[in-house]
């Protein structure tokens, strides 16, 4: 079964055609510059050469069509028949409160998913054309929506409900809904089968740390409590955007410089967060690099992101009472141990100790690691997320008739023995050349690594 999953952006589309029974990615790339001009798609079959292709892309319909043109090119492509392809998936920002589990996609889905245009106008827009254009250029297949907030419906209304006026839930739906919900379901769920655990048995604290920044705190193995908010810009020091501030800053400032909210909106999540205190960084490796060189605003943007990773680790862990691990994932999580180390500096009285040793080496994109002392009471690892396996499987599941809401679904991913073959393949590379980390793959009491091991 061949799934070809969408994730369109307001200036972008980015693709993948999975292999189900192969548990394999056949090609993922992106098409980028959508209707802004100077479009171009980076085509990247696996085990084969990346290809760039320049090709015009005025609307979300055009890119679409360009993508399915690759994937059954006589050079480039991996399938010789559009026909092959047996479902699209399709990442959706916002599905409100209406949507707590994924789900085909009929006129009924097109109707209230219009309606939550509102709550997520930069967002939800762009992920209806790209819906919109694959139905109308893959009529006879499938489509699935996988929503980026189902995976925080689980969260009480003391979690989610705003200290405003109670009117505005009631009318506007204004609440908090938290992101990032594939990635972090599957964290809490791969975090648990390394414990050894039942997931829902398990209490866990998980930064997703890339561009765009979330926590989540996990209890009894589904969402409690998240950093993001109504719309992606609360929480944590992001890439971009601002995260938690005072919002009479904003109203203060947009009167002083005579800003619209638009402008406002713009800086709050364009020109905020790292890049707004450093000036010119997004990328946490320029920020590294240029406090090696002595920049202070570099150093300062360093510290006031770790500073509030901290205080909402801290916050969590108070708030689930118990905690059985810390995880990190996502592109910083992941690949930053000067970012890990400072967030958990000092939290040793609550039991989470780190070996500096173990946190240095754990720098893969492949397998899971673990980087906490053998003394240290809560374990803490680094889990590679697979957004894409979630979505995937989800679509599969929903075709097959034996889908449910997460909290009574299993997922392939939850076997202890369960194996990645892509991760596994490329982590095999990666021991050629630091065969250390071997010392640090973290294996489930009861099965074997992801890679293998």
């Amino acid at each position: 079964m061949y799934i070809l999953t969408l994730n369109c952006g307001s200036s972008s589309v980015k693709y993948m055609l999975y292999d189900w029974e192969k548990k394999l990615p056949m090609v993922k790339g992106i098409v980028e510059r959508v209707t802004v001009g100077g479009s171009f798609c980076v085509h990247s079959p696996h085990g084969r050469s990346s290809v760039r292709v320049e090709h015009d892309c005025p609307t979300h319909k055009e890119a679409i069509k360009l993508i399915i043109e690759l994937l059954v090119h006589p050079e480039h492509g991996v399938i010789s028949d559009v026909k092959e392809i047996d479902a699209v998936g399709h990442r959706m920002v916002h599905g409100g409160e209406e949507f707590a589990r994924s789900v085909l996609i009929d006129e009924r889905f097109l109707d209230t998913f219009r309606r939550l245009s509102d709550l997520a106008p930069l967002h939800n827009p762009p992920n209806m054309m790209g819906v919109e254009a694959a139905k109308e250029l893959l009529p006879d297949v499938p489509h699935v929506a996988v929503m980026d907030t189902a995976w925080h419906q689980t969260m009480p209304p003391s979690s989610y409900i705003y200290a405003l006026p109670y009117e505005w839930y009631q009318k506007y739906k204004v609440r908090r809904y938290g992101f990032h919900g594939t990635s972090l379901l599957y964290v809490a769920k791969r975090a648990a089968v390394l414990l050894g655990k039942n997931p829902f048995e398990t209490n866990i604290v998980s930064l997703h740390i890339g561009n765009g920044v979330s926590a989540n705190a996990v209890k009894n193995g589904i969402s409690f409590d998240t950093s993001m908010g109504f719309t992606p810009l609360e929480g944590l020091v992001m890439g971009t955007r601002a995260g938690d501030h005072d919002p009479a800053i904003d109203l203060y400032v947009m009167e002083k410089e005579g800003l619209s909210p638009k402008a406002m909106s713009d800086i709050l999540n364009k020109k905020s967060g790292i890049l707004g205190i450093t000036g010119k960084y997004i990328d946490r490796r320029d920020v590294l690099a240029a406090m090696e060189a002595g920049d202070e605003r570099a150093k300062l943007a360093f510290e006031i992101e770790c500073y509030r990773l901290k205080k909402y680790i801290g916050a969590y862990c108070f708030a689930l009472g118990r905690v059985d691990a810390i995880v990190f994932t996502a592109g910083v999580g992941e690949m930053s141990p000067e970012t890990r180390g400072k967030a958990l500096e000092g939290l040793e009285f609550w039991g989470i100790k780190i070996d500096l040793r173990r946190n240095q080496l754990s720098k893969t994109r492949n397998a899971e690691t673990f980087i906490h002392a053998d003394d240290s009471k809560v374990r803490v690892f680094v889990i590679p997320t697979d957004e894409e396996l979630v979505f995937v499987e989800d679509v599969v599941a929903i075709l097959e008739g034996r889908y449910d809401v997460h909290t009574k679904f299993r997922y392939s991913f939850e076997d202890p023995n369960f194996v990645n073959p892509l991760r596994a393949e490329e982590f095999k590379k990666e021991l050629e050349e630091k065969p250390q980390l071997r010392e640090i793959v973290a294996i489930p009491p009861n099965g074997r690594s992801i890679v293998g091991i």
